[in-house]
């Protein structure tokens, strides 16, 4: 199918559910992107800083980015002007680092972000265990931030075919969004995000309450990595 085609066919899976679809065009070209935009798409996600700010300097500033890789603190200048949601915060230091530099922009509008949670066993994967989620929302630090808005949580589930696992480290986390909801967020209407789910796995994800899938293969093909 063409990209058209498989943002349309997302669409209409998600048509009858509270999940979006965020279309991840990591590594993919500018001229990709364009297509997916013009079948009316305006939410995309990237894993790189560079990349990112790249892209966002040649397609439609109506375009709502997601960083949805690791962020380090020093790369947050680079796009907190612009963005509109960081899914991967793991620190209270990073989501410091992110609060400053939106305020230093002078933002209207705060910048979104959801707190990563480690649901998976692979080591390479970031995040913060639920505990430490609490300390860092219990925190004076981020009692006192005013250029951020905390949205969600995120989470990347481990590379694998057994379901009865992704199902486990799903229910996981919203299990801990549950938690956070009920101890910090009552009534905030905000906090409202489950980010989990990709191209391999994102049926099982929005069975198990997913409000927002990263596809990127499903939606712009394999990638190729060789052109990198």
């Amino acid at each position: 199918m063409s990209i058209k085609e498989n943002i349309l066919y997302f669409d209409e899976q998600l048509r009858q559910t509270p999940c979006r679809l965020v279309a991840v065009s990591k590594t993919h070209p500018v001229e990709v992107i364009k297509e997916a935009y013009d079948a009316g798409h305006r939410l995309f996600g990237e894993n790189k800083v560079q990349e990112l700010v790249d892209k966002y300097a040649l397609l439609p500033h109506d375009i709502a980015w997601h960083l949805i890789g690791h962020l380090q603190t020093n790369k947050v200048k680079y796009i907190a002007e612009f963005i509109d949601t960081i899914e991967s915060v793991d620190s209270l230091k990073l989501l410091v680092e992110i609060n400053k530099r939106a305020e230093m922009y002078g933002r209207t509008l705060p910048i979104n972000c959801m707190l990563q949670i480690s649901i998976a066993d692979e080591e390479t994967k970031y995040g913060m265990t639920c505990k430490e989620a609490e300390a860092l929302l219990q925190s004076e630090e981020y009692r006192a931030m005013k250029y951020i808005r905390i949205t969600g949580v995120m989470g990347i589930a481990t590379n694998t075919d057994n379901e009865q696992k992704l199902r486990q480290e799903f229910g996981q986390l919203r299990a801990c969004f549950k938690r956070l909801k009920e101890t910090f967020f009552i009534g905030n209407d905000d906090f409202k995000e489950i980010s989990m789910g990709m191209t391999s796995d994102w049926r099982i994800a929005l069975e198990e309450g997913s409000t927002m899938i990263r596809v990127g293969s499903g939606i712009f093909g394999a990638r190729d990595y060789s052109k990198r």
